[in-house]
């Protein structure tokens, strides 16, 4: 009984938090502020404990009925909530403060009433010992099986029943135990079955919750919506205009995406003295391996990718695919599902292009994707005469990130040629052009298949106005990530 109720318990602070960050963004603070909040709970349930003097198997049962409920219920009602909520946060908090003092009530009665029949040192080192076998089995389920396989809202409906099973069967298994309860405890299972019931039906409907939520959140009509193990991805369809979003942050418009990838693919490979092998780090939506293969040079593309769920969606949604070309469908293309700074350390590939296509630094975990070591294993596979380009953020929106990224490239020993282009759907958009030996110097670009880049409009985007040119930053680095700092403060001012 200690080993669920732990578990659950878990579960449901790793769905508030995660819920918080799909949200509110900066993961980094949700986790933290909603962790230290429920632990303070946690706290506050233990204390509150003492003030429970009779009727204990009952007040159990139902503490674990309301703990079913309001955990159970927090990611659906959450989802919801954002969209018409204005002080959401109020709620967020709420609910994280409510849950963790009924689960922070749990362990101490369930303990004062086993009490009577095991020794205080078995008890003891018996509840504590499941418990935090419990918070481990929560964490690994929650992260390897719940949320890849059945996603935030039905993750915490489970857990609900899980408690509210605990419940019921807690009207048997404490019988003996307490009593004062014994009378009671009819009604108890009543409460039971109606709060398994409701959940049940929370959990049948779980997906409707998340399109209610996602409806009042996107425009236009949500014709994709999956969580994977590392984020979730919906694709939105306004008007014919195809809208990608990674945890609700959009990815490309299909209106204007064609700026953005063309300015990020091909001065690069203007720039590179052969073309023959490329690295694509990100890009799972396999667009810039379409702008890629508009080179004929090209003779294969390796797309470093952590999300499975991603690269398959490239390859296999029909819109996708449209859009792409079905460019990772071609035999060149070779797809790697691993986390890019791994691969760059650990593999003996090298490479004539790199273009790293990673969504902008908002967490510690993108971060280290921008960081002066993450660049300097890039840099060792770069072969002679090869570029690098980097996405990197709005040089008018983000300045100092901007330039924090520029900054870290050149610390890692590339010569740099920072540029921008204005895409539509997100403003003044910037890129890094690298080389090793000399200052980038761009070539003539593709004659045809070019929608938008032209020799002039790339000449043009070297050139800075002032309100975007360099100012002093920090250099990222993995004991510092400055970057994400920069980045974050740059955006909350301007959302």
């Amino acid at each position: 009984m200690v080993l669920v109720i732990a578990t659950a318990g878990l579960i449901y602070e790793l769905v508030i938090a995660a819920v918080a960050s799909y949200l509110l963004g900066d993961s980094v603070f949700q986790f933290s502020t909603i962790i230290g909040v429920y632990l303070s709970a946690l706290g506050l349930g233990a204390y509150l404990s003492g003030f429970v003097e009779r009727k204990l198997a009952l007040r159990f049962i139902d503490i674990e009925l309301g703990a079913a409920l309001v955990g159970g219920f927090s990611a659906p009602v959450l989802f919801v909530a954002f969209a018409h909520v204005s002080s959401f946060r109020v709620l967020l908090y709420g609910t994280v403060v409510l849950v963790g003092t009924l689960v922070g009530l749990e362990l101490p009665l369930l303990m004062r009433l086993l009490s009577r029949q095991v020794s205080l040192k078995d008890l003891v080192a018996k509840s504590l010992t499941f418990d935090y076998a419990g918070a481990l089995l929560g964490s690994l389920a929650f992260s390897l099986v719940l949320v890849p396989m059945v996603g935030l809202v039905q993750t915490s409906l489970f857990c609900g029943l899980l408690n509210a099973f605990t419940g019921l069967v807690s009207t048997w298994l404490l019988s003996n135990a307490d009593d004062d309860s014994a009378e009671h405890f009819g009604g108890a299972r009543i409460r039971a079955v109606v709060v398994i019931a409701l959940l049940l039906v929370g959990l049948l409907q779980g997906n409707r919750f998340t399109e209610l939520s996602e409806a009042a959140v996107y425009d236009g009509r949500v014709i994709h919506a999956a969580h994977s193990r590392y984020q979730r991805i919906v694709i939105v369809d306004n008007k014919g205009d195809l809208r990608l979003f990674l945890n609700g942050n959009l990815q490309f418009s299909s209106r204007d995406e064609h700026r953005y990838h063309e300015a990020l693919v091909h001065p690069a490979m203007a720039a590179a003295t052969k073309r023959g092998r490329i690295a694509i780090g990100g890009g799972g939506d396999g667009l810039a391996v379409r702008e890629v293969f508009k080179w004929p040079d090209v003779q294969s593309v390796t797309l470093i990718d952590l999300d499975p769920a991603m690269t398959d969606l490239g390859r296999d949604n029909p819109r996708i695919r449209g859009l792409n070309r079905d460019a990772l469908r071609d035999p060149r293309v070779t797809v790697v599902n691993s986390d890019a700074m791994t691969w760059f350390r650990e593999s003996d590939d090298t490479f004539d292009v790199v273009i790293l296509d990673f969504p902008d630094p908002s967490n510690f975990s993108l971060g280290k994707l921008y960081s002066r070591r993450f660049y300097a294993s890039v840099r060792r596979r770069l072969g002679p005469g090869g570029a690098l380009v980097v996405q990197s953020t709005s040089p008018m929106f983000a300045r100092k990130a901007f330039w924090s990224v520029v900054a870290t490239i050149r610390a890692a020993g590339f010569h740099v040629a920072p540029y921008h282009v204005f895409v539509p759907a997100f403003g003044e958009w910037g890129y890094v052009l690298a080389t090793l030996d000399e200052a980038p110097a761009v070539g003539d670009l593709p004659a045809r298949g070019l929608a938008y880049l032209d020799a002039a409009t790339l000449a043009d985007a070297f050139k800075f106005p002032r309100d975007m040119q360099q100012v002093a930053v920090t250099v990222n680095r993995l004991n510092n990530q400055a970057l994400v700092s920069y980045y974050l403060d740059a955006w909350s001012r301007w959302d």
